[in-house]
């Protein structure tokens, strides 16, 4: 027999939307302090070439993963009809593709300029996989769910496959990140250091959001 009540124990989303709130400002300010503090700092044309690959992470980190995840729990946190939801989904979508393309115009700039060869790493294969799978979502998804939109039918044969595929994405992005930075650890030899606790800390923070935009998604809206 179920105890009277026992429903108002339910875990809502609402503390994991928040979790994933701070810990992505936590993720923005670390990779801030990195690039800015620690690195060269940034720019689109320098005769310091580390400026222009350090619009690599800065984009890939603060605006396709971070936007991405901010996207994927729209749902949950924006206090509006689901239109309105929809249409911040598809806006926060469509900054974190942008922001994906410009980073990875970034880095192919920077290997061009430094004549380093291109897509020779694990994290080059996944990124790149990541943002065309990213950009195919996106398109498709647009035309579907949002204009022209298809009939109502197939709008609800399709959604599940949207939040499968795109929970795909999403964790290969959070791989992409995770590669990247281990890499860079590797590539600058930071040992045990300040910036080494740095860029550790932004590759676990990064795991937590993540987490936390995983719970946002499973968890019932709260209805209070």
């Amino acid at each position: 027999m179920a105890m009277k009540g026992s429903s108002s124990y339910q875990v809502s989303a609402f503390p994991a939307t928040v979790f994933a709130h701070v810990s992505a400002a936590a993720v923005v300010t670390l990779v801030l302090v990195w690039l800015l503090h620690f690195r060269e700092g940034l720019a689109f044309k320098s005769d310091d070439k580390a400026k222009i690959f350090n619009l690599h992470p800065l984009l890939m980190v603060l605006g396709f993963v971070l936007i991405s995840g901010e996207g994927i729990i729209a749902y949950k946190t924006i206090p509006a009809i689901r239109e309105t939801q929809k249409l911040f989904h598809l806006l926060l979508h469509l900054t974190a593709l942008v922001s994906g393309i410009i980073g990875i115009y970034a880095v192919f700039r920077f290997h061009y300029l430094k004549g380093i060869p291109d897509m020779y790493s694990l994290h080059s294969w996944l990124g790149m996989s990541t943002i065309c799978l990213f950009a195919i979502q996106w398109v498709f998804s647009l035309f579907t769910f949002w204009y022209p939109r298809a009939q109502a039918s197939t709008r609800a044969r399709l959604a599940p496959w949207h939040a499968v595929l795109g929970t795909v994405v999403f964790v290969m992005a959070i791989l992409s990140a995770e590669t990247g930075l281990v890499e860079k650890f590797f590539f600058l030899g930071l040992g045990r250091s300040q910036e080494a606790l740095i860029v550790n800390f932004t590759g676990l923070l990064i795991f937590l959001f993540a987490v936390f935009v995983g719970l946002s998604v499973v968890l019932p809206r709260s209805s209070y």
